[in-house]
C-alpha cells in the first residue's frame, strides 16, 4: 500500500528539464556524424549513440505523456514555472535534433520526427511570447539564459531544410532565433550585471549562452550554401568567446552541487565543438583542430559523467521528488 500511494507522488514530479539530457546526446551524435564525414572516424560509434539517443527520448517522453494523463495539475504549474517552462520547447528542440540525425539514416523517420518538432515549436514559440507579451507575473530577476531555449530554439530547424522542407522556410525560423537571441541576450546581461546573482544551482545554465551563436553558425551555413562569410565568422568567434569565458571558471562550476540543471553544460559545448570542427574543415590550421578535440573530449566526459549522476540520483529515489520552495525575486546567493 506505501508503494502505491508513493509513485503517484513522485511521477507528479517528474521534470520537464531531463530533455536537457536529449539535447546534449544529440549534440555529441552530431559532432560524431560530422567526424564521421570529415575526419573518417569509427562509423559505428555514431550509430550506436543515435540507438541511445532515441530510447532515452521514448523512455522519458512516454513517462512525461503518463504524467500528463495522471498528473495534469502538475503539468500546468511546471509549465508556469520561470525555469521549467523553457524546458517544453526542449521537447521539440530534440525532435528537430533527431530528425536531423535520422537525416543520415531513415529519411521518412527523420522527415516525420523533424515535421512534428518545427511544428510544435512554431506553435511554442507563438505561445511563449504572447505569454511574456501579457504577463501579470514575470520580473527581470526570473530571467535567466533558461529563456533561450523556447525562442532561441527555432536557430535549430533550418538544419533540417531544404531536405525536408522549403529553403525559405528555415530563413524563417532562423531569423525568429537570431532576432530574439539578440533581444534576449541584453536582457540576460541586464540581469546578471545589474541585479542579484542567480542561486547556484542554477549558474550551469550560463552556458546556454553558448548555444545560440554556436548552432546559429551551423544553421546559418547549412541554410546560406556553407558560405563562411563575415557573419557566419561574428557568429562562431562570439560562440568561441562565451566558451572559453565559462571554461576559464571551471573550478567555480565545480562547486556547484548536483542537479539536473548540470546537463545545461552538454548541448551548448556540443553546438561549439560541432562549429569548430566545420571551421576546422573550412580553415585547415592546427588551432581549430586542437580545439575540436578539446570540446570533444570535455563533452564527452561531461554526458558519460552526468548520465552516470543522473542515473545514481533515479536510483536513490532523489529524482522526483518536490523542488525547494522557489526564492523570492529578491532572494540573495547566500
Amino acid at each position: 500500500m506505501s508503494e502505491a500511494n508513493t509513485q503517484p507522488a513522485r511521477l507528479a514530479f517528474f521534470p520537464i528539464t531531463l530533455f536537457g539530457s536529449i539535447m546534449g546526446y544529440s549534440g555529441l551524435t552530431l559532432v560524431l556524424i560530422a567526424m564521421r564525414q570529415i575526419l573518417e572516424i569509427n562509423a559505428y560509434a555514431p550509430l550506436a549513440l543515435v540507438i541511445l539517443t532515441t530510447l532515452f527520448f521514448s523512455l522519458i517522453s512516454a513517462t512525461y505523456l503518463v504524467k500528463i494523463l495522471k498528473h495534469p495539475q502538475a503539468v500546468i504549474k511546471e509549465f508556469n514555472h520561470p525555469i521549467a517552462s523553457n524546458f517544453f520547447s526542449a521537447f521539440s528542440i530534440s525532435l528537430v535534433l533527431l530528425g536531423v540525425i535520422y537525416s543520415f539514416y531513415n529519411l521518412t523517420v527523420g522527415q516525420i520526427l523533424w515535421t512534428l518538432g518545427a511544428s510544435t515549436q512554431l506553435v511554442l514559440t507563438v505561445i511563449t511570447i504572447s505569454n511574456w507579451i501579457h504577463h501579470e507575473k514575470w520580473q527581470v530577476t526570473h530571467m535567466s539564459p533558461a529563456w533561450f531555449i523556447p525562442v532561441v530554439g527555432n536557430i535549430i530547424v533550418p538544419l533540417g531544410t531544404p531536405l525536408y522542407a522549403p529553403l525559405e522556410l528555415g530563413w524563417f525560423f532562423f531569423s525568429i532565433g537570431v532576432v530574439f537571441w539578440i533581444i534576449l541576450q541584453a536582457i540576460v546581461f541586464y540581469r546578471l550585471f545589474f541585479h542579484p546573482p542567480m542561486i547556484k544551482t542554477l549558474e550551469p545554465l550560463l552556458f546556454i549562452l553558448i548555444a545560440p551563436p554556436a548552432i546559429g553558425f551551423s544553421a546559418y551555413l547549412h541554410i546560406n550554401g556553407g558560405n563562411l562569410d563575415a557573419f557566419a565568422r561574428i557568429l562562431y568567434y562570439t560562440a568561441l568567446f562565451f566558451g572559453l569565458l565559462l571554461l576559464v571558471q571551471t573550478p567555480r562550476f565545480l562547486r556547484i552541487p548536483f542537479s539536473l540543471s548540470w546537463w545545461a553544460y552538454t548541448f551548448p559545448l556540443a553546438a561549439l565543438t560541432l562549429a569548430t570542427l566545420k571551421m576546422f574543415a573550412f580553415i585547415n590550421q592546427p588551432i581549430f583542430g586542437f580545439l575540436t578535440a578539446l570540446f570533444a573530449a570535455i563533452v564527452s566526459a561531461l554526458i558519460f559523467h552526468l548520465t552516470l549522476k543522473t542515473l545514481a540520483a533515479i536510483r536513490k529515489k532523489k529524482l522526483c521528488v518536490p523542488p525547494p520552495a522557489e526564492p523570492t525575486p529578491q532572494a540573495k546567493e547566500d
